[in-house]
């Protein structure tokens, strides 16, 4: 994998709670979605405000940290888990430039107050195998995971 060595530009996000009944938000006000599961009643994903132009960066994002948040909950599931109400996942994907050539790098921020160290950084890494946008940057861009419990 490449090193960026000028950052261009950075798509942010900010997710909360789990995709059942979650929200996901960018930097700016460019794009606020309101996340459901389809296949369940009232399941449709709904684009609530949408203003101009939100980057590439942003919605990948966005679509990753909303999968992310599922991930977390289907790991938490599995061990018989209870999540925090407040659980938030914050996504960073920066495009940049190493030369003339372009790369992405991303950052995956998890908060998840009030759970131990140990389990919620299981649960992170239970969710990176499980979330199809983590498999999908595997190997191919740099990815820093952080986790947060206070």
């Amino acid at each position: 994998m490449s090193k960026i060595e000028k950052v261009l530009l950075t798509g942010k996000t900010h997710t909360v709670a789990t995709r059942r009944e979650g929200q996901s938000r960018v930097d700016h006000a460019r794009l606020d979605l309101k996340l459901s599961t389809p296949n369940v009643p009232h399941g449709d994903l709904v684009f609530d405000a949408v203003q101009a132009h939100p980057t590439a960066e942003q919605f990948f994002a966005g679509a990753w940290s909303a999968c992310f948040t599922g991930a977390i909950d289907l790991a938490a599931q599995a061990r018989k888990v209870t999540l925090p109400a407040d659980l938030a996942v914050d996504i960073e994907v920066d495009l940049g430039q190493t030369g003339s050539a372009y790369f992405l790098q991303a950052r995956v921020n998890v908060t998840a107050p009030g759970l131990a160290q140990d389990l919620a950084e299981e649960l992170v890494h239970a969710a990176h195998q499980i979330c199809p946008y983590s498999k999908a940057v595997a190997g191919n861009i740099d990815v820093a995971t952080s986790v947060r419990t206070a």
